[in-house]
């Protein structure tokens, strides 16, 4: 089941990078087939672009890619509870405004993996130190399993594109 997740969420976060970097939905439409003589040039790189974002010459580049797991404190207390989640959203945003957290979202079921996070660092040692500024890590209610990723640059543009959907923040109460 695990492998079938991660798949899973790989599976999306390309799709997701590849719609963000078109312009125009209907751009894949115009790009050149096998046949045509153009599709050997690459079309539409923008260097500039690949060289702000860190991509190698494959549009790709590292990031850490971590699992939150269920803790093994359990607060039973509902405000306790509240409070936490509340501080964590806080954390996650932090880390997002300071460009170190790109990606990071629940898993809808409840079930001993909890959520993603996908950090723009290079190693796990970079993504443990901000891992440890996290509050329900602090308090034992989460943990964190930490692999290297080599995924699309493009994501480091998925915080932009989200503020421009976000109609109401994670830290606002509900």
């Amino acid at each position: 089941m695990m492998s079938i997740v991660k798949i899973w969420v790989l599976v999306s976060l390309l799709v997701v990078a590849t719609h963000c970097t078109m312009k125009d939905p209907n751009e894949a439409k115009a790009l050149p087939t096998e046949k045509d003589a153009s599709a050997k040039k690459v079309v539409g790189y923008d260097s500039a672009r690949a060289k702000k974002l860190g991509a190698d010459e494959h549009g790709m580049k590292r990031y850490v890619m971590a699992f939150l797991k269920r803790g093994k404190t359990k607060l039973t207390d509902s405000t306790a509870r509240k409070e936490l989640q509340k501080k964590h959203l806080e954390n996650i945003t932090r880390l997002a405004e300071e460009g170190k957290l790109i990606v990071a979202g629940p898993f809808l079921e409840n079930k001993d993996i909890r959520g993603i996070f996908i950090f723009n660092v290079e190693s796990v040692e970079e993504a443990q130190k901000l891992t440890a500024s996290d509050p329900a890590i602090q308090a034992g209610t989460l943990e964190m399993e930490l692999h290297p990723w080599y995924g699309s640059a493009a994501l480091i543009e998925t915080l932009q594109i989200h503020k421009t959907l976000e109609k109401k923040s994670i830290t606002e109460a509900k």
